[in-house]
């Protein structure tokens, strides 16, 4: 055990020294982002710069805080399972490197919502705009010159008017949006956009989108409701989780702290107390991924 304790202080004083006068946390941010930009279906940096633009990303007040509470909370947690400092200094380690994961996963959710404000705005100024020009092209240049709309969804409308004015037709460039943003909302408005192209029944469709509007008020009213009581249930489901790590707390009362010691000789119960640890942090871990992926905006 102690073995493995000097190898991650070596691991630490080798990445300090390597990048002298740089954050050592910072520097495990990047080598994180660039190991998960490698193999991820959408680049995280193009997440993460979308989120430093936004004014969202953590200071670096906040990223200490972050590493105090999970430094001290691994620690504190494992010494009352183990009473063993080299244990909990280990898992004060592990837990300080899960929160690249953690940041990884608010930034995911955060761009999800920034998203589906875009698209909403997309839709809704886009319905606007046909009711004045009567044409789904003309439609996407005013909302791509209203100012309204931002990165990435800005230069996606640019791109569905230069494939529109290049094919002579919307189809390809609906097909490119309806499966860069897999909103219902948004392929329930271009269907109602090809009718009127192909069809040319722009009345009868005039009601149908001013229904949609109301739909996706509808909607985005829901959306801001189900964030708020998402946002409830989740403060709940951490304070649930941390008591869970502290039943061990109960455990010694009933037993009395020096028959607990005398157990903890025994392997078979040490084993136990790590896969207890090891359970607890995955269905946190498991929740904060379901809480941060789930945003309910589809």
């Amino acid at each position: 055990m102690e073995l493995i304790l000097l190898e991650f202080i070596a691991i630490y004083v080798l990445v300090y020294r390597k990048n002298a006068g740089e954050n050592v946390y910072k520097y495990i941010i990047e080598q994180a982002s660039a190991i998960y930009e490698k193999y991820a279906p959408y680049s995280f940096k193009s997440v993460r710069d979308k989120i430093k633009e936004l004014g969202l990303e953590y200071s670096s007040r906040q990223y200490t805080i972050q590493i105090a509470l999970f430094a001290g909370g691994g620690f504190v947690v494992s010494y009352l399972y183990f009473y063993n400092i080299v244990i909990s200094i280990i898992y004060c380690i592990v837990a300080i490197f899960f929160i690249p994961y953690l940041t990884f996963l608010r930034y995911k959710r955060m761009y999800s919502e920034f998203l589906f404000e875009q698209v909403q705005v997309y839709t809704t100024n886009t319905i606007m705009e046909f009711a004045v020009t009567e044409s789904f092209v003309k439609a996407l240049e005013g909302v791509y010159s209203s100012g309204v709309l931002e990165e990435p969804v800005l230069s996606d409308v640019k791109y569905m008017i230069d494939k529109a004015y290049q094919n002579g037709s919307i189809d390809e460039s609906i097909n490119y949006m309806n499966n860069k943003y897999d909103y219902y909302m948004v392929k329930n408005m271009h269907q109602l956009f090809l009718q009127v192209t192909k069809e040319g029944s722009k009345d009868a469709a005039r009601d149908s989108l001013d229904n949609m509007l109301l739909d996706i008020d509808t909607l985005v009213e829901g959306v801001y409701k189900d964030r708020i009581e998402r946002e409830t249930f989740h403060k709940a489901f951490l304070q649930y989780g941390a008591l869970l790590y502290l039943l061990v707390m109960l455990v010694q009362y009933m037993l009395g702290v020096d028959t607990y010691l005398q157990l903890l000789d025994m392997l078979v119960v040490k084993i136990l107390l790590h896969l207890i640890i090891i359970i607890n942090s995955y269905f946190l871990i498991n929740g904060e991924k379901y809480y941060n992926e789930n945003v309910g905006v589809e």
